[in-house]
């Protein structure tokens, strides 16, 4: 897939999950969990230990059925690495011109960070593909609501702040798509491998949706 198609798949699916834990070994199995319930975008973030190597093994035991990036993203080097491995779109909790431009040279979505209409205002001059509006729960969803008054053609994705079942209140804000983590990553259930709980999380997501869940499994 070409930058654009990707693009595409990510405002289509609606849902990018987040994929922040402590421990690698269990990687895979949350990522089938969630997987199986629906979601099908997901982003590896940086925090995990060997994220490169996370990346490049997902990508290859799901071969295409998972649209695989990187997230917690601070240096264009680390965006090359990843993109290397296999990641599919590049996502930043902060605005670098260098990692937009680094996704771009492999032909890859970059979603930096904003907090402020400025800071959003530059991202999308720079020619981001999505923003990251984050952290959302501190701005709320009005403010998406605001933002766009005056700049109707963003793409937003409010990460922070979204609930196992709100992001139609999201999306009705104006948000473009969303990013969960931690509502969705029960992390007594990761703690149990209690891997069917995660499962469970995805389908409220996306029953929430009006999305048919598909079994995976």
């Amino acid at each position: 897939m070409n930058r654009e198609e990707i693009v595409d798949r990510i405002l289509e699916e609606v849902v990018i999950a987040v994929v922040r834990v402590e421990n690698p070994d269990k990687l895979l199995s949350i990522v089938q969990a969630i997987y199986s319930g629906g979601i099908t975008v997901i982003e590896i973030t940086m925090t995990i230990p060997n994220a490169f190597q996370m990346i490049r093994k997902l990508d290859l035991e799901f071969n295409g059925n998972i649209l695989i990036g990187v997230g917690s993203v601070l240096t264009a080097k680390d965006a090359e690495l990843a993109i290397k491995a296999g990641a599919k779109y590049v996502v930043s909790p902060i605005l670098d011109t260098e990692i937009i431009n680094i996704a771009h040279k492999y032909d890859v979505p970059a979603i930096p960070g904003c907090f402020t209409p400025t800071e959003i205002y530059n991202a999308y001059k720079e020619g981001a593909d999505l923003i990251k509006i984050f952290p959302a729960n501190i701005t709320g969803k009005e403010f998406i609501k605001a933002v766009k008054v005056p700049i109707p053609n963003l793409k937003l994705i409010p990460t922070g702040g979204v609930s196992l079942t709100n992001v139609k209140d999201w999306l009705e804000a104006g948000a473009s798509a969303v990013g969960i983590g931690s509502s969705l990553l029960d992390k007594q259930a990761i703690r149990n491998n209690n891997y069917e709980k995660l499962k469970y999380n995805a389908e409220v997501v996306m029953n929430g949706l009006n999305k048919r869940v598909k079994n995976y499994e």
